[in-house]
């Protein structure tokens, strides 16, 4: 290890990041409705819950990339 972060993944901005903490903070920055304006999925936009979201996103790939990207995009800003 060094500098904190695991020598296995030294450029991955991800490793160590749960996806239950990226929805989280994305839900915290943007609310439900504007996560689902920037991300157009139901699970954001009709009754969205945490755990249907996260269910949905750990089953479907590319509605994950994008919280994933979103989830860097914000905080890069906020650094």
């Amino acid at each position: 290890m060094k500098n904190g972060i695991p020598e296995s993944q030294p450029n991955n901005p991800l490793h160590g990041v749960r996806l239950d903490f990226m929805l989280d903070t994305l839900v915290d920055h943007f609310g439900w409705s504007g996560l689902g304006k920037i991300i157009k999925i139901n699970c954001f936009n009709i009754n969205p819950t945490r755990k249907s979201s996260l269910t949905f996103l750990r089953k479907t790939d590319w509605a994950r990339k994008k919280v994933e990207d979103l989830y860097l995009e914000v905080a890069s800003r906020e650094d």
